[in-house]
């Protein structure tokens, strides 16, 4: 029995998710993610698959953010028409992320155009795939639930288990038996942590023997939920004083209705008065909307103790949805104080970069960063406090406070992703493969690993093969 494995992105980086596992000569892929950072180099990277879609005998996908999912249009796009397996809310959500990506770059195509031609130059980029090409990726997507298994092929077993990372993320379990061996590799894809409002606890499994193992805050620890909610509660009441404005860069997905989630207790509770807050994200308004259909995915606290008593947990009086782009500009000149809550959760795209290059330069503007932010992008700039920032092809001056609330993150850090490890049956583990990580967070992780007992542990390099097979 021949089982390798190999990278083709997430490997010593945290974006552009792409594994392989080749079992028995057959080729599974595992995430088919978008890279994200500087412009030209995430292009050229995302133009480049990595391996022909005719050698792909099925694909699975562990959740909806677009590092994990934003190239599955390209490979349906380059003719792959195979299942791709994933939980039917990450379905629902890596859709509505795939046809905003497709609608990003029809747009950012457009403006590109229209500014060459000021230029008189030249412009021959292309988006990466269009709407139709999302839409049928969306059409090869096969939902399976948490906890039952399906055979991709004879003798391979896929099972998912809830990865606690955002709404219907997973872990992908897969089981191969062959002439009386059995091999259980266990993908987390990105893992979640646990006491996370909204969505469970990242479950426990069954006894792997290989384990790809997410590394994202590898050399970092994470705040507390109560952290997080005295920092907004006083984030919020030094804007009220100020009569100035909160911006908050967010995911649209999980971090965005968990950041409405907590803003509606501290109301509830009477810690801030109700100040108006602004979701400012046409994607954000949609997976709110995906949220409420998927309750299954809901842990108990929220399931009991929150929706019996409000119909809506997502939303409140304060709280307003844009619907429109002049919705949107309106924000602009709209006296404070506010708080606008805007995707692209890395500053990349999207209308957040409206809204910061109108007030990154005012003073009584607080940017919070609440998530992950790449290298070389926008985001993680702003939050590095630079002085000046490019935004649009300008430069502004940045006069407004920049904050930082890690409690948010959906990444488990080194200390719970090693609690989870340690809750598991691990006397079978062979070996664990460290992706989805920077190299310096990663080799802080691999340490912390060996001193916790795990000293089997490797870096994934890009394309270098590996054997699950001992």
């Amino acid at each position: 029995m021949a089982i390798t494995f190999y990278s083709l992105g997430a490997a010593e980086e945290v974006t552009g998710s792409k594994h392989i596992l080749e079992i028995h000569g057959k080729s599974y892929l595992i995430d088919c993610g978008a890279f994200q950072g500087s412009r030209s180099e995430a292009d050229r990277k995302n133009r480049n698959l990595g391996i022909p879609p005719d050698r792909l005998d099925a694909a699975v996908l562990t959740h909806g953010h677009l590092d994990h999912c934003g190239l599955l249009p390209l490979l349906v796009k380059q003719g792959y028409r195979k299942n791709v397996y994933a939980t039917p809310a990450t379905r629902d959500i890596a859709s509505l992320i795939m046809m905003d990506s497709a609608n990003i770059q029809a747009r950012d195509a457009a403006y590109l155009k229209q500014q060459a031609k000021k230029k008189g130059e030249t412009f021959d980029w292309q988006p990466l795939y269009e709407e139709k090409d999302a839409i049928q990726a969306t059409s090869q997507i096969l939902g399976v639930s948490y906890n039952r298994p399906v055979f991709m092929a004879e003798g391979i077993e896929l099972e998912f288990f809830d990865a606690g990372h955002i709404l219907g993320s997973a872990m992908a379990y897969i089981t191969v038996k062959k002439e009386g061996k059995q091999t259980n590799i266990l993908c987390t894809g990105d893992l979640g942590r646990k006491g996370k409002p909204i969505i469970r606890d990242p479950e426990l499994v069954p006894p792997p023997d290989y384990l790809v193992l997410e590394s994202t805050y590898g050399d970092r620890l994470h705040g507390t939920a109560n952290d997080a909610m005295e920092k907004l509660g006083e984030l919020a009441k030094r804007t009220v004083k100020t009569k100035g404005r909160i911006i908050i860069p967010s995911f649209a997905i999980e971090r965005t209705q968990e950041l409405v989630y907590y803003f509606h207790l501290l109301v509830d509770d009477g810690i801030i008065p109700e100040i108006p807050i602004y979701v400012d994200s046409p994607m954000a308004t949609n997976a709110t909307t995906i949220f409420q259909v998927h309750p299954e995915c809901y842990d108990e606290e929220i399931r009991e103790a929150f929706i019996k008593h409000h119909k809506n947990p997502f939303g409140f009086n304060s709280l307003h949805f844009t619907a429109s782009v002049e919705e949107s500009k309106a924000l602009n000149t709209r006296p404070g104080p506010l708080i606008i809550i805007s995707a692209d959760g890395m500053c990349e795209a999207g209308r957040i970069q409206h809204h910061l290059i109108n007030s990154i330069s005012d003073p009584n503007t607080t940017i919070l960063t609440v998530g992950y932010m790449a290298e070389h992008t926008l985001g993680r700039r702003i939050r590095n406090k630079e002085k000046e920032v490019k935004i649009h092809g300008q430069w502004f001056k940045r006069k407004a406070e920049v904050e930082e609330i890690n409690a948010f993150s959906a990444h488990a850090d080194y200390q719970e992703a090693v609690e989870w490890l340690d809750a598991l049956d691990t006397s079978r583990l062979k070996r664990i493969f460290l992706v989805h990580g920077e190299p310096k967070a990663q080799s802080a992780f691999k340490r912390y690993l060996a001193d916790r007992g795990y000293p089997q542990t490797e870096i994934v390099q890009y394309g270098k093969t590996y054997g699950m097979d001992e």
